[in-house]
């Protein structure tokens, strides 16, 4: 069975973890739940509500991560996923995770960010030139390192699959989706 990574950390976005994880097993893909150490991690849940001008958050299920970054082996992996929540934002500076990153763009695998998660690859230098979609307070995220700003639901660039929040999960899943099953077609 062919494994994706899930990237996450301590507040990752919980529908923008767990979505992902079951499109993954519904397509017979084995998903790989990776973060700094092998561990329970907490989720959290995120809404702009009604009267509100800033993100609410408040806390969300645990997830327990399979495998820490510096124990994966990038190669073994048909494809990666960048969680969102405010997880990216604390993670982006491990190096074990930014070589991960550069692996996955270097070798044109299937690749997924939503909502923050656009901070790990801006970080890692990987978006310069590339069009993605993220949510709108980390549009300067992506711009200061290079990338194009799309406030679309699902944005596609090449092997590069984005959209700005949980919101746009029906829109761009499938497109990644589409993309790990051509990989996966390709390796037989």
């Amino acid at each position: 069975m062919h494994k994706v990574l899930i990237i996450i950390g301590d507040a990752a976005e919980t529908v923008d973890t767990l979505y992902p994880l079951h499109r993954l097993i519904e397509g017979g893909y084995k998903p790989v739940v990776a973060a700094p150490e092998k561990r329970r991690y907490n989720m959290v849940m995120h809404e702009v509500k009604p009267g509100w001008t800033i993100t609410r958050e408040w806390e969300g299920y645990t997830i327990e991560a399979d495998i820490a970054f510096k124990d994966i082996k990038p190669e073994e992996y048909l494809g990666i996923f960048y969680s969102g929540g405010r997880a990216p934002e604390y993670i982006r500076e491990d190096e074990d995770l930014l070589n991960i990153t550069r692996h996955f763009f270097e070798t044109n695998k299937p690749i997924a960010s939503v909502c923050h998660g656009v901070e790990i690859p801006a970080r890692a230098g990987c978006v310069k030139g590339r069009r993605m979609a993220t949510v709108a307070k980390c549009k300067f995220d992506l711009e200061v390192c290079g990338g194009i700003y799309v406030n679309e639901p699902c944005v596609i660039d090449g092997n590069l699959v984005s959209g700005r929040t949980y919101h746009d999960h029906g829109y761009y899943m499938g497109a990644w989706m589409k993309l790990l099953d051509e990989a996966r077609a390709n390796q037989g």
